[in-house]
């Protein structure tokens, strides 16, 4: 069994790497993107201010202020759990008017702005505000948008890696001169699995590393974490193209269908924009998505220094979603 395995696996990768157009395509980029974003939205200039709103009060002065255009109000549960929000410069303000308090990053400027614009709703109101200031580096876009560019990148090259070669290993016969062999579905599977998940590997490795040398990404959490949640990620997309692939047999359907999975993933997950405000359902939906986890559990590693414990929904949903989708694509494997 692991023979015919390993065979399966070393052919695959002997195919990848002599195929040297894709594979530098693959490096290339992710490089490219994270440079032009990186440039791109060095100078953030957003349509919207964002205010998380803690709700309750009936005053006229917070419905006044509630009215104010160009401010994006985002509802929030409670202070505490937000204050690093507005640390991180993810909401310019939090505001409590039942309490009238309200808390701003010194070093924000928007922060300023909305100051400006509450006080004056407030300027003909008997209430007195309460103002409240926290510290915290703005985090740059760069490092907000790397674990979400080597997540993407992840994802092209896992569904359409895994996707096309086998669609196109049934159109051309290979899959049914397999079939002749003692080779079963799981074992074909399992070899290109193996071999996809270590090509993605060491290559997104690369990218990180060169990008890193280039221009310095933060990282207060540990690159052992980080390495797990980007290889579970690696497994469970490539499970996701092995379910794709197990049945079509032509390569326009498979683009079709691996575009359908792609496109909603890299706009929805929080790749390019956080999701911050959005439509509740679409916060909802994004929780389906595998490039959500993968994502986000990288920014909370790379970001805020989180551990194992923190981060340990993300790899569950992506761990046990990753055996159900290796299990289905097994079953509904075809040769032909």
């Amino acid at each position: 069994m692991w023979n015919r395995i390993y065979a399966l696996f070393v052919a695959r990768n002997l195919e990848f790497i002599r195929d040297r157009s894709a594979l530098a395509w693959s490096v290339l980029l992710p490089i490219l993107i994270i440079f032009v974003f990186a440039y791109a939205f060095s100078e953030d200039n957003p349509e919207k201010f964002k205010v998380g709103l803690i709700p309750g009060s009936t005053l006229a002065a917070a419905a006044a202020f509630k009215e104010t255009r160009y401010i994006n109000f985002i509802e929030l549960d409670e202070v505490e759990t937000n204050l690093q929000k507005v640390e991180r410069h993810q909401i310019d303000m939090l505001f409590d008017p039942n309490t009238n308090r309200y808390w701003i990053n010194q070093t924000s400027p928007n922060g300023y702005i909305v100051e400006k614009l509450l006080i004056a709703a407030y300027a003909d109101s008997a209430e007195s505000l309460r103002k409240t200031l926290v510290e915290g580096d703005e985090i740059r876009y760069i490092d907000w948008v790397i674990p979400g560019v080597i997540a993407m990148n992840i994802m092209w090259g896992a569904l359409f890696g895994i996707g096309y070669v086998i669609v196109r290993y049934r159109k051309f016969g290979v899959l049914k001169r397999l079939r002749a062999t003692p080779v079963t579905a799981m074992e074909f599977l399992s070899a290109q699995i193996l071999s996809r998940l270590w090509l993605l590997v060491v290559v997104n490795t690369v990218i990180f590393i060169c990008m890193d040398y280039f221009v310095g990404f933060r990282m207060l959490g540990s690159y052992f974490n980080l390495f797990l949640v980007f290889t579970l990620g690696c497994i469970n997309l490539i499970c996701c193209g092995l379910v794709v692939a197990a049945r079509i047999s032509t390569e326009e359907v498979a683009n079709g269908v691996l575009n359908l999975l792609s496109w909603p993933m890299m706009f929805l997950s929080g790749v390019w924009f956080s999701l911050e405000g959005a439509h509740p359902w679409m916060q909802k939906f994004a929780l389906i998505l595998p490039l959500t986890h993968v994502t986000d559990a990288a920014r909370e590693i790379m970001i805020d220094g989180a551990g194992i414990v923190q981060i340990s929904d993300h790899l569950l949903v992506l761990s046990v979603s990753s055996v159900i989708l290796l299990l289905i694509g097994a079953r509904i494997f075809q040769w032909e």
